[in-house]
């Protein structure tokens, strides 16, 4: 089959499109043809070797863990899919190797679910790691209910834009860092935006003179503390960039794939409750530039690349 791969880290430009060996399935993977696979930021940092202490690679690397598309064979103890049904997936392993930047993944069933029915398969494939991550932060983590005041980073990102229409979701009221270009997509997701850079605090504190409630940061460090300077009494805090979140008393949190949480999303998705929007799309050739526009770090939503079939 055809995929891109890297033979060790680096830049975009270690990034190869070939042939690689098809993928063996498992008795407890599902054999997805590839119709759309997300770029997040752990990819270029997987890339770059920045996760080599905590994930082992496997040289040459598939990398992306995001995808949408078709099961062409399910394993033999794997009775939830059948062939042609249409699936979204988280699919990370312990360790780097068989990812979804390729025509075919061999994906392990509890890394699944099945696509949101009113969605493109480019949307869907934007779904799986963002959603997961502000699912089990906004509800786990941070336990948002009705009534709080919830302070997202990066809030038209594709991790903060879910974040915040599951927290508005919640009930909660919804305070949103941007730059200025993406103020108007907040407010349509029902966040109050706010600049971020120098003076956040005094910002976000002309909105909420009494703290928020919870805080969800997205880039670490100084954004980080200014989260827990923000805090109400009581307030919780939640990193998913910075484990220094410990010692102000919040929590660190990555992602995990789950199931029952990825098809509780399809179904949020489903009721309009949440969409997904894609800022830009690339043919799988192209992936390394689909990487360059990810490191730059001003994407709203998502950025996607796709495998092109004749059906």
């Amino acid at each position: 089959m055809k995929a891109i791969s890297y033979r060790g880290y680096g830049g975009p430009d270690v990034l190869e499109y070939g042939e690689v060996r098809d993928p063996k399935v498992g008795p407890d993977s599902v054999l997805v043809k590839v119709r759309a696979a997300a770029v997040n930021p752990v990819d270029w940092k997987c890339r770059e070797g920045h996760l080599d202490g905590l994930i082992d690679p496997v040289f040459p690397v598939i990398p992306g863990w995001d995808v949408s598309g078709v099961v062409v064979q399910p394993g033999a103890s794997v009775p939830e899919y059948e062939v042609g049904d249409e699936v979204i997936g988280y699919v990370r392993e312990d360790f780097l190797s068989r990812g979804t930047f390729a025509e075919y993944v061999a994906a392990p069933v509890r890394t699944l679910a099945r696509k949101p029915r009113n969605l493109t398969f480019a949307e869907a494939a934007g779904l799986p790691l963002a959603g997961l991550t502000a699912h089990q932060v906004v509800g786990d983590a941070l336990r948002v209910t009705e009534g709080d005041v919830v302070l997202v980073h990066a809030a038209a990102g594709g991790v903060g834009s879910i974040a915040v229409q599951l927290a508005r979701h919640a009930g909660a009221r919804v305070i949103g860092t941007a730059s200025e270009r993406n103020h108007d997509f907040l407010r349509e997701l029902g966040a109050e935006p706010v600049t971020y850079g120098d003076g956040l605090v005094d910002r976000v504190r002309a909105l909420a003179p009494d703290g928020v409630d919870a805080a969800f940061d997205t880039v670490g460090g100084a954004t980080l503390k200014a989260s827990a300077e923000l805090l109400a009494p009581g307030g919780r805090l939640a990193s998913i960039a910075d484990g220094g979140v410990v010692d102000l008393g919040g929590v660190y949190c990555f992602v995990r794939p789950d199931a029952a949480d990825l098809g509780h999303l399809t179904e949020l998705v489903e009721q309009d409750v949440v969409t997904v929007h894609v800022d830009a799309t690339f043919p799988l050739e192209r992936a390394a530039e689909a990487h360059r526009l990810s490191e730059e770090g001003r994407t709203r939503g998502k950025i996607v690349v796709t495998v092109d079939w004749e059906d």
